[in-house]
């Protein structure tokens, strides 16, 4: 048995079972099994949330919340563990109680602004759930509000609802308050590396590729051991046509975390803008298989690799993959028309799904050029 095995053991065991009695107890004297106790459960959720481990947090965490239904900890780790499990209504159900029972909750309310955004991220019809985006401003407000009353801490609490707001407005498509807001969250708290990268991301989308760097730089230095910064720095390096100092940078992002399937898939990507298909294949096969879910742009690489081979069939399961989960994704729609557009050896053109394709990229981003000439080609 390992030693962390054990100390969860002992955590959820009953004190009366932890130590042998002094005397033997007779049958008519036996005491009664003590109940565990919610905090035990709690402490178990969250070493399985701290180990990704969401599915054994999430029943961890919702015994804690039965046996204690107004317990802050469990209902803050319970809504939290629903959200990564993508089981967001329940999620949101939960953290509305929480808020509802302790207002002054900072965790409670930055959590639920969250989860309203995970699940409009989520949503298969963003339509459904256009009011969420909405929903999770007015919740930064009320952060906002307890942030700017607190004694200890205020600026740090304050610089998490700029860093929030600044996601929500990316959402929405307004650039130039995600880049003010995530400018007012490092102005607050300079030293970390999550803002710099949000900033970095966000000057990236707007195509300020110079910024974009500069940023992302600044968050390497900051916390060189953090894969994520390091992984986005590399592409970013070798989207600006730096492959020769992007390439170490998303290997040893790799390196740091081998199983961070982000890490490892951004190496691929690196891989592939260097020309080393080999590296960029072996990578991104990993990377899906580590998280077959989070990442269309890797299964989006591997239908490139396979596109450019020729292998027009496994070109269209991976660009069908990558636009199924990245549907908003114009370029995702305009190579998956591409590749049926293209005929190689038994696999025969298809032009009306190249056809639907193209007009669903010129759809989701209305002027796209090269879906606008093809669709031109296949009508």
């Amino acid at each position: 048995m390992t030693g962390g095995l054990l100390s969860l053991m002992l955590l959820l065991a009953p004190a009366s079972a932890q130590t042998a009695p002094a005397t033997p107890a007779t049958p008519s004297a036996a005491p009664a099994a003590r109940p565990i106790p919610a905090a035990n459960y709690v402490a178990v959720g969250g070493y399985y949330y701290e180990q990704g481990k969401y599915d054994q947090a999430y029943v961890a965490y919702r015994a804690a919340a039965e046996l204690e239904p107004s317990n802050p900890a469990a209902l803050l780790g319970l809504g939290r563990a629903q959200v990564k499990l993508r089981l967001y209504s329940a999620g949101i159900t939960t953290l509305q109680k929480l808020v509802t029972l302790d207002p002054r909750n900072f965790d409670a309310q930055i959590a639920l602004s969250q989860a309203f955004v995970q699940q409009y991220i989520g949503a298969g019809d963003r339509t459904l759930v256009a009011a969420n985006l909405g929903a999770a401003l007015k919740v930064l407000q009320d952060a906002e509000g307890v942030a700017q009353a607190a004694t200890q801490s205020g600026d740090l609490l304050l610089s998490r609802v700029w860093n929030e707001r600044g996601y929500v407005y990316k959402l929405q498509g307004d650039a130039a308050r995600a880049i003010d807001a995530f400018k007012r969250a490092i102005a607050l708290n300079g030293e970390n590396a999550i803002l710099l990268y949000n900033l970095g991301d966000m000057y990236y989308a707007t195509g300020n590729v110079p910024l974009a760097l500069d940023n992302l730089q600044q968050a390497v230095i900051l916390d060189p051991r953090d894969p994520f910064n390091r992984a986005y720095y590399a592409k970013l390096l070798a989207l600006s046509g730096n492959v020769a100092a992007a390439k170490p940078e998303a290997a040893q992002a790799a390196r740091l975390a081998p199983k961070n399937a982000y890490a490892v898939g951004q190496y691929g990507v690196v891989s592939y803008l260097a020309r080393d298909a080999v590296t960029a294949r072996a990578q991104l096969t990993q990377a899906v298989a580590l998280d077959p879910l989070r990442y269309p742009e890797f299964y989006y690489y591997l239908g490139r690799l396979s596109l450019d081979a020729g292998d027009l069939k496994v070109a269209r399961e991976q660009f069908t993959r990558a636009s199924a989960l990245g549907s908003q994704n114009a370029e995702y729609a305009y190579y998956l028309g591409l590749s049926y557009e293209r005929g190689a050896g038994a696999v025969a053109p298809d032009r009306l799904k190249a056809r639907e394709n193209y007009e669903r990229a010129l759809k989701l981003t209305p002027g796209y050029k090269d879906a606008q000439d093809a669709l031109n080609r296949v009508r």
